[in-house]
C-alpha cells in the first residue's frame, strides 16, 4: 500500500499497482523505497485524486503501450473507449484539473483522454464558438484579427 497526500491535506491508501499508473510516484517509490510516510502531491486536490485514483484503479491491469502503439493512439482523435468517454464527461473545470493533474502525474493514457476530449469539444467551432465555450476573452483588435486570417489562409478548409 502507499500513501499519498493532497494539496488540501487528505491523504489516501492506495494499492501500489494503482499509484504506479502514475510514472513520477512510481518514480518517486523507486527512490525513497520502503516507507510509511505519506508520498505528497501538491499540484493536486483531493477531490481531483479522487477522480484519477478512479481512473487508475479502472486501467491497473492494461499492458503499458510500446511508443509505437502510443503514437498511433494519440493520432486518432475520437478513439476514447467506452468507459473512458462516461469517465471523463465531467464539468469543464474538472475536465481541465484532471488534465493537470495527468500531466504532473505523467500518466499519459488519462492525459490523452483528457486531451482528445477537449479536442472534440472545439472540432468544427469557429474561433468565436470556442471563446464562448471556455469564455475566452477576445483581446484582437478587428485590424489584427484580419492580419491573423491572411497569414493562415492556408489552413482554411476549402
Amino acid at each position: 500500500m502507499v500513501k499519498l497526500s493532497t494539496s488540501d491535506g487528505e491523504e489516501f491508501t492506495v494499492e501500489r499497482d494503482v499509484a504506479e499508473r502514475s510514472v513520477l510516484i512510481k518514480q518517486m517509490l523507486e527512490d525513497i523505497g520502503e516507507s510509511d510516510q505519506a508520498i505528497p502531491l501538491p499540484n493536486v486536490s483531493s477531490q481531483v485524486l479522487k477522480k484519477v485514483l478512479e481512473y487508475c484503479e479502472h486501467h491497473r491491469a492494461d499492458p503499458t503501450p510500446t511508443v509505437e502503439e502510443a503514437e498511433e493512439s494519440r493520432k486518432r482523435v475520437t478513439d476514447i473507449g467506452e468507459w473512458d468517454q462516461k469517465f471523463i464527461n465531467v464539468d469543464q473545470e474538472m475536465l481541465f484539473e484532471i488534465i493537470l493533474a495527468a500531466n504532473y502525474l505523467d500518466i499519459k493514457p488519462l492525459l490523452d483522454v483528457g486531451c482528445k476530449t477537449v479536442a472534440l469539444m472545439i472540432k468544427g467551432k469557429t474561433p468565436d464558438e470556442i471563446r464562448k465555450l471556455f469564455n475566452i476573452q477576445n483581446d484582437f483588435t478587428p485590424e489584427e484579427e484580419e492580419q491573423i486570417k491572411k497569414e493562415n489562409e492556408w489552413a482554411e478548409d476549402r
